[in-house]
């Protein structure tokens, strides 16, 4: 057996330093395929702001469309729902 490694001549140290190879190897490709979705997250963010500005100075109220873009992510029955009870709480405060 080789003192330094601990790796004995048959093959199972071969074995071990090639399944250590693969993982590491899988870890990279991880890794490295989620540093590339980050980049393409953040290209997507700078296109969504430049829609955005976009949107500002043709005198579109942002804000506004931020809250449009919402609530056609939600379900009619769960907008329904909300409204209800916000008129409900502008009632109770006298609004």
């Amino acid at each position: 057996m080789n003192e330094e490694t601990g790796i004995g001549h048959n093959s199972d140290g071969n074995v071990q330093q090639s399944q250590y190879r693969a993982t590491e190897y899988e870890l990279r490709a991880f890794v490295e395929r989620y540093e590339r979705l980050e980049v393409e997250k953040k290209e997507i963010a700078d296109h969504m702001k430049e829609v955005m500005a976009e949107a500002k100075a043709r005198g579109y109220d942002t804000k506004i469309l931020r809250k449009i873009i919402a609530l056609r992510k939600k379900d009619p029955q769960e907008i329904s729902e909300e409204e209800a009870v916000l008129d409900m709480y502008k009632e109770a405060l006298g609004m």
